[in-house]
């Protein structure tokens, strides 16, 4: 039998660790760079990405070529064209005169990514980094007892949902909108349901519940802390802001002002659809001709408390604008609060060798490193604070990972973009 390559104390030139779509990019991408070894790992058994919103019709808030790999090697044979050609369904999509891929499609294209990589290990949960400072390498090490050297890491475990704190602990079986389909049927056989939160996922959920109202009898609330159900802003002068200028402006600023800035700028990639917007005022328009729908819409609401008992929640709201506390009951509870990170506990070890902001939050260069060096340990997304809108977007993470493979290999080769934009972000 033939020993595994970690198993036979190889050194590896980087190990990814976590697999969504920024690190599947990358592995994509370094597949076929002779003189750049890496392997990938991820817990789960097979790739998986937001299957509990898959809702029939939803797609992505991006275009396709904000895939994998196109935009930093559009000859890629990973590319979603090629996905869609080997799929048989290339002139289908060229018919639909579409350009945002629906979100199962996207999730299934990823899987056929992943399927075609010798360097991914799914089932494999990394429980330790430690570093070893005479070979100048991080150990990996993982819950079935293997070991990784490496003398880089990517950090891409992602964002799990975020739980707002009244209702960390809560009892009951209130969901998080990531299980929202796995739970729907049960959710729709209460007397009423609320969702709390905004953004586009919030708006498919609404749509949806909204969509059946009719059928089950349900009463449904949907409340925000935010003043309005905003759309996302995608003007072309806005997308500007995913650019290698923009980045470097905001970048350059002082911290201070990137974390204000961070709060101001949750329209430009939080924000709903419009069309979507559009649709569900008309849906309420049409539902509201038989009379008045039992559904409540609530802005500038903040959730400051929560109870749950004998199969009821009461939920505390703060009308921040008139300053009034006020309670709404439900039998269903959907968070649609979105996803928050979290730094991964087999950190700990090597915190000593990683870079923190006065927020504690990691101090990600321009290059996206995090450690001492500058150049060790790279972080995907998780960097809203340093490289502003740039760093949950699907489109900029081709760009991303041909800046990280130039930092790996000393030389580029992917070109990386310098100047794309018509307009100046600094004076």
């Amino acid at each position: 039998m033939t020993a595994r390559p970690e198993a036979t104390g190889k050194t590896y030139d980087f190990v990814g660790i976590g697999l969504g779509p920024f690190n599947l990019g990358l592995a994509c991408l370094t597949e076929s760079i002779d003189g750049l070894d890496g392997v990938f790992l991820e817990a789960k058994p097979t790739f998986e990405w937001h299957s509990g919103m898959f809702l029939e019709g939803a797609h992505l808030q991006t275009p396709f070529l904000s895939d994998l790999v196109t935009l930093a090697d559009p000859t890629s044979p990973y590319s979603f064209l090629n996905y869609l050609k080997e799929r048989g369904r290339l002139y289908s999509f060229y018919i639909r005169e579409n350009f945002y891929p629906l979100r199962v499609e996207y999730d299934d294209y990823c899987r056929w990514a992943a399927g075609k990589l010798a360097g991914v290990r799914f089932n494999t949960t990394v429980t330790e980094v430690t570093y070893a400072d005479q070979d100048e390498v991080y150990v990996v090490r993982t819950q079935d007892g293997d070991t990784y050297r490496a003398r880089h890491l990517v950090l891409g475990t992602g964002t799990p949902p975020h739980i707002p704190e009244p209702c960390r602990g809560l009892g009951g079986d209130a969901i998080h909108n990531s299980r929202y389909l796995d739970h729907k049927h049960r959710l729709q056989a209460k007397e009423s349901i609320t969702l709390v939160g905004s953004g586009q996922s919030a708006a498919e959920i609404y749509r949806d519940l909204l969509g059946e109202i009719d059928v089950h009898g349900y009463r449904l609330n949907w409340v925000t802390r935010s003043p309005r159900f905003f759309p996302l802003e995608y003007t072309k002068l806005t997308l500007e802001m995913t650019s290698p200028e923009y980045i470097d402006y905001f970048h350059a600023l002082p911290e201070r002002t990137r974390y204000r800035l961070t709060e101001q700028q949750k329209g430009l990639f939080k924000g709903i659809d419009s069309d979507l917007i559009d649709e569900i005022f008309d849906l309420l328009y049409q539902k509201n001709l038989d009379g008045p729908v039992p559904t409540r819409l609530l802005t500038n609401s903040t959730l400051t408390r929560a109870a749950y008992e004998d199969g009821t929640y009461t939920l505390t709201f703060r009308q921040e604008e008139q300053e009034k506390d006020y309670e709404l009951r439900s039998q269903g509870l959907i968070l649609a609060t979105g996803y928050k990170y979290v730094e991964p506990e087999f950190l700990r070890p090597v915190r000593d060798r990683l870079r923190y902001d006065r927020h504690g939050n990691f101090d990600v260069a321009r290059n996206y490193a995090i450690d001492v060096t500058g150049r060790g340990v790279f972080l995907q997304n998780a960097g809203v604070h340093t490289h502003s809108i740039t760093s949950p977007d699907l489109g900029m993470g081709a760009y991303r990972n041909a800046y990280i493979i130039r930092e790996l290999l000393g030389t580029e080769y992917y070109p990386v973009e310098k100047t794309i934009a018509f307009q100046e972000f600094a004076v």
